[in-house]
């Protein structure tokens, strides 16, 4: 129906544009009678809905007045809620108040209670003062400032008593140090006695020890007393049947502390302590004792007359020694070691000055005996507290330095035939007892090794296990001199260790090194070696122990001298590393003789060269039996190695003798610095950073590189420049390379690939020839 009537509309729309007869009138009458039929719906609309629109009005105004009539009732509502508030409201400020009265009275009891315990202190601090308990007020004043004052830092009696105390404290210095003053005096008188009784009680450890040494042998027995650091002045040594022989048995033994009352020194360095200001007590203390040890070494001039004279002299310097060794023991830091040693090398230097000067003047042979004793017993009783003495018996044993030149000789035999019969590879083990039998000999644990089932193999050679026994057999050797001395074990054990020590840098040093330079000595001998050392010098704290068992002196409680084979196989170790450098360049120049390039072949062979890939294969498995080496040497190995190689192949390029060469050639060589630069990118040894070991070959690259691309026009404009792709090509190497070429232009044909421009090209080597030698000229006349 609506397609029909759009229809016709549609009809009669074209029937008015058609001009047909009367086709506007009837069109208007169409649309007349739709403009009728449209009003007709819309006022059917209208009344339809009217009624509703009214009952929706009426609603709306009953809702009005209700509306009106909610708001009245909650007004009224409101106005009664406020008036029954307004007595709560009261009630509740006066419960506030009354809370902050009470907070305030809290308040207030809780800052008199922080104010009592320092009122309390501060009385306590005065009390102390009185009673000169200076170190207690100082921990008082100190909780004072730390704990009391801080919490009631406000008020103004607190600030009255913090300016007090550094008053307070200044006082306490004065007053300590003026006690430290009377006792640097008490022990300068005190010294002569203390050094006597010191002396005397060595004496009688040394008589005691005399005659045990009659009855026992070293090899078996314990010393009779032991020098843990100090000689005791607490006993005399003897036994209760030998010492009621003694004519001063009865006698009290006295010590430092019973002769010097050491408290002022004790308090005056607590004082300074907790003042902050140790540094200054101990600088002050030690400037006073070093004055006080000056005065103590002038002796007097008529000392060489007789042997009081020296006895009083060496009282003095021992009873001075002995009160620095208690200082330094029972004060921790108000002396160190380091003082005490330096102020016993100062008097060291003194004594022997003095002892040499006065010495001299004696004629009488029981003087000089005397004194020898009297020389003895000092060192003894001060080797005792930890001083050496060595210069001191320099003159007693010139027979033994002779002696031991004698051992040294024959040990320096015993040691290159160990040398030369040694295969130099590591020691093979078949079972239990053959391992077992190794380890008897020398002291070896590997966790790794032990684990592995045998046959296995120890990682050095059957010389170490030998050169070890033969040191101890040296040791032996060596004690059995010491034994007719008769001397203390502190004195045998130095004395051992002074032998072994020269055996160490001196003798076996020294063969070390000649056979490290020996010609049928190679690679794999020279990594053996460096391996043998090492072990050698992990076993050297074992012969610290063995002298140790020999002659019972712990090295922990007694200043003893050290072994020094630690720099003697250091030493040999840096030898063999520079040995191996120099045979492994050399090793690489027998593989470079070996070279036969075709210097005038057209093309390359397409694969580097035979030789070449020896020596890089050779290289590769020497480097492998580089990992047992520290990873430095075996870097510096495998740099050095890189550098000599690029340098021989560079030399062999240019070569004199080297009249002609190709591009073929030149091709060729360029494979054989390609498998170069591979092998230095593939890590031959670990460790290197980057690509640095490929610039061991740079120079090579860039030379090879400028003639491969025949880029001599960069080449030559960014000639000086730091930034120029050929930094590293030298003028004059270039044109002793382009020379070599350009004589072989007309017989090889070097520039086959260019034949359409063969001319300009020649002209253009000719010009470049011509523009470098201006350039060699130019350095030639800089330089």
């Amino acid at each position: 129906m609506f397609s029909f009537v759009v229809n016709s509309e549609l009809f009669y729309c074209r029937s008015v544009y058609d001009d047909q007869p009367n086709a506007h009138r009837r069109f208007m009458e169409k649309l007349d009678v739709r403009i009728r039929n449209h009003d007709r719906e819309i006022e059917k609309m209208c009344n339809f809905h009217h009624q509703g629109f009214v009952d929706a009005i009426t609603e709306l105004l009953k809702v009005r007045a209700d509306a009106k009539k909610l708001m009245g009732q909650v007004s009224d509502t409101n106005r009664r809620l406020q008036d029954a508030g307004r007595e709560v409201t009261a009630q509740t400020q006066e419960v506030i108040r009354c809370r902050v009265q009470q907070r305030n009275m809290a308040t207030t009891v809780e800052k008199l209670q922080l104010c009592i315990p320092v009122l309390e202190m501060y009385s306590k601090l005065k009390e102390q003062l009185e009673s000169k308990r200076y170190y207690s007020a100082l921990k008082t004043m100190e909780q004072l400032e730390n704990m009391y004052i801080p919490r009631v830092s406000q008020y103004r009696f607190c600030q009255i008593m913090a300016e007090t105390l550094p008053k307070l404290r200044e006082e306490i210095k004065d007053v300590s140090m003026s006690d430290l003053k009377d006792f640097l005096e008490s022990i300068r008188k005190h010294s002569d006695k203390i050094g006597e009784t010191a002396m005397r009680q060595a004496q009688q450890h040394r008589t005691f020890n005399s005659a045990v040494q009659k009855q026992v042998t070293l090899s078996c027995t314990k010393p009779p007393y032991g020098l843990n650091g100090r000689t005791s002045l607490h006993h005399n040594g003897l036994s209760p049947e030998e010492t009621a022989d003694e004519d001063d048995a009865d006698d009290e033994v006295l010590t430092a502390q019973d002769l010097v009352d050491f408290s002022p020194v004790y308090r005056c360095l607590h004082i300074y302590t907790v003042l902050g200001d140790r540094e200054t007590f101990e600088n002050y203390y030690r400037k006073q004792r070093k004055k006080q040890a000056r005065l103590v070494l002038q002796p007097q001039s008529n000392m060489h007359e007789t042997v009081e004279g020296y006895r009083r002299y060496f009282n003095q310097i021992v009873g001075f020694f002995v009160v620095e060794d208690h200082i330094l023991h029972a004060t921790r830091g108000l002396v160190t070691r380091a003082f005490t040693d330096e102020l016993w090398n100062m008097a060291l230097s003194k004594i022997i000055a003095v002892l040499r000067t006065h010495s001299s003047y004696c004629t009488d042979p029981d003087l000089v005996l005397e004194l020898k004793n009297l020389i003895v017993i000092f060192a003894d009783t001060l080797q005792g507290y930890g001083f050496p003495v060595n210069r001191l018996f320099d003159l007693l044993f010139e027979v033994r330095d002779q002696y031991n030149e004698t051992l040294l000789k024959k040990w320096a035999l015993v040691f290159r035939e160990i040398f030369e019969q040694d295969n130099y590879s590591p020691i093979p083990v078949e079972n239990e007892e053959e391992y077992k039998a190794v380890i008897s000999r020398f002291p070896f644990h590997d966790a790794e090794i032990e684990k592995q089932h045998f046959p296995k193999k120890l990682p050095m050679s059957q010389s170490v296990p030998q050169i070890y026994a033969q040191v101890k057999e040296f040791i032996y050797a060596s004690l059995k001199f010491s034994e007719s001395l008769h001397r203390s074990w502190t004195e045998i054990d130095d004395m051992l260790r002074k032998s072994t020590n020269l055996l160490l840098t001196r003798t076996l040093s020294s063969c070390l090194q000649n056979l490290i330079k020996k010609p049928h000595i190679g690679l794999t001998e020279l990594v053996q070696i460096i391996i043998n050392t090492t072990h050698l010098e992990q076993a050297c704290k074992y012969l610290e122990d063995f002298i140790t068992n020999i002659t019972n002196v712990s090295p922990e409680t007694v200043h003893t001298t050290r072994l020094y084979g630690l720099s003697t196989f250091k030493d040999a170790r840096h030898a063999a590393e520079g040995e191996i450098y120099t045979k492994l360049n050399q090793k690489i120049d027998e593989f470079i003789q070996l070279a036969d390039y075709e210097w005038c072949m057209v093309e390359s062979d397409g694969r580097a060269s035979g030789y070449l890939m020896d020596l890089i294969n050779f290289l590769r498995s020497t480097f492998q039996v580089f990992t047992h080496l520290p990873g430095k040497v075996a870097q510096t190995a495998c740099m050095s190695a890189c550098k000599h190689l690029a340098t021989s192949l560079m030399q062999m390029l240019l070569d004199s003798e080297l009249k002609q060469v190709t591009m073929g050639a030149v091709q060729q060589f360029n494979l054989d610095v390609i498998q170069c630069e591979l092998f230095a990118s593939s890590e031959p040894v670990p460790g290197f950073q980057g690509d640095t070991l490929q610039l061991a070959f740079i120079d090579l690259r860039q030379l090879l590189d400028l003639f491969m691309v025949w880029d001599w026009s960069t080449y030559l404009a960014d000639y000086g420049q730091p930034t120029s792709k050929y930094l590293r090509v030298n003028p004059s190497t270039a044109l002793a390379l382009l020379e070599k070429m350009k004589d072989t232009g007309k017989k090889n044909n070097i520039f086959s690939q260019f034949r359409k421009n063969d001319r300009d090209k020649q002209k253009l080597v000719e010009t470049v020839v011509k523009q470098l030698r201006s350039l060699v000229n130019g350095m030639s006349q800089h330089s």
